[in-house]
């Protein structure tokens, strides 16, 4: 069906922002490609290209009182090449989420999100 989507990251409803490195919630220790790492540092620490390197990936999730939660799961390289660089923020594709789509990632191990 045209306009369909089968995962919360291919929602055309996503926006992108700069968001804080240190808000995001990684659950998984990144395995990275160390000459990709260097490759996409070059590239970000360049003003001409650094826009072509694509946004990570974040889930938006509400928790039951409110609070915010961002969790990242892919972009490893992108995301390592960042805190490499000590750059604050990264470009990202913010997809708002339920719990129901974290426990997907995480079964047993999803937390409780006050």
């Amino acid at each position: 069906m045209e306009g369909t989507f089968t995962s919360v990251h291919s929602s055309p409803n996503a926006d992108i922002h700069d968001v804080p490195m240190n808000v995001l919630i990684r659950p998984f220790p990144p395995s990275v490609d160390v000459t990709k790492v260097k490759s996409l540092m070059e590239t970000l620490s360049n003003p001409e290209t650094k826009s072509q390197v694509p946004p990570v990936d974040v889930l938006w999730i509400k928790g039951r009182n409110g609070g915010d939660y961002y969790y990242s799961f892919g972009g490893c390289h992108r995301y390592v090449a960042h805190q490499e660089l000590g750059k604050p923020t990264i470009k990202a594709k913010i997809i708002q989420s339920t719990i129901t789509d974290l426990r997907s990632y995480l079964g047993n191990s999803t937390p409780d999100l006050k």
